[in-house]
């Protein structure tokens, strides 16, 4: 069913959905109609179908937020649930070892996507959580999947972020140069990206255990201060991890 401002109402629903993130946990309908470019007695008669589904929830004060039900649902099938508990033993070593925040991350509609986040109390500040998005280009966990996404993938992310073909990272200059070493490393660590002190370190999972084209599915990562006593062990533990985790995960045979 479209509507007279040519958009669907599936269109909206979605609009109100992802209206919903990490600093907008809750909204009044009013806002949601701001948000969302809905009007406002549409937005109301959405919002009340879908508490009535419990796809919203109402809270107390008035304010709308995501229901249970819609986490019920993405948890039956979600291929990143799948992927999630396939990797918690493994996420659970990562951070046993060090104390700091290990993350499970994938590739989704060009951005990192978060699946797991695992956290001590003294770990250092971290801007990713579960759920949460972030340009692929600003992040190790990010680039060390873009690196091994074939030419095409890499080149339609450039057309569309033009800003990231004009990244360049300290420690190894262009965005391309830095591709290009953790295709020949493996793995992708930078200081300082999002917040200082920090460094980020991420190694990707692959589609399969052996061979020259192989692809990224996710990657495991950890953010732990520049100065981190245990820098040295992090790449070879990540690397055990996510070795574990492909092996964990079946990957399909190869074809030569």
């Amino acid at each position: 069913m479209t509507t007279s401002s040519g958009d669907t109402v599936l269109d909206r629903v979605l609009r109100i959905l992802s209206a919903f993130d990490a600093r907008r946990r809750q909204l009044s309908v009013a806002d949601l109609a701001h948000v969302t470019d809905i009007p406002l007695a549409t937005a109301y008669r959405l919002v009340s179908k879908l508490s009535a589904e419990d796809i919203l929830t109402r809270y107390p004060d008035g304010t709308i937020g995501l229901g249970m039900r819609l986490w019920e649902l993405a948890a039956r099938s979600s291929p990143a649930v799948s992927l999630r508990t396939a990797a918690m033993p493994f996420l659970d070593d990562v951070q046993a070892i060090f104390r700091q925040h290990t993350q499970l991350s994938v590739l989704d509609d060009n951005e990192v996507l978060v699946v797991e986040r695992l956290s001590s109390r003294n770990s250092v500040v971290n801007q990713a959580t579960v759920a949460t998005r972030m340009p692929i280009h600003t992040v190790s966990m990010g680039l060390v999947q873009l690196a091994f996404q074939p030419p095409h993938v890499i080149d339609d992310y450039f057309l569309a972020h033009a800003n990231a073909a004009k990244m360049t990272y300290p420690s190894s200059g262009s965005i391309t140069t830095t591709l290009a070493q953790i295709r020949r490393e493996g793995f992708s660590m930078l200081d300082g990206m999002l917040d200082d002190g920090t460094t980020g370190a991420a190694v990707p999972v692959f589609n399969t255990l052996r061979g020259k084209n192989r692809t990224a599915i996710a990657a495991i990562s950890v953010v732990v201060p520049e100065d981190f006593e245990q820098r040295a062990a992090v790449i070879p533990v990540l690397m055990a991890a996510s070795r574990g985790l492909a092996r964990a995960l079946h990957p399909v045979p190869e074809t030569e």
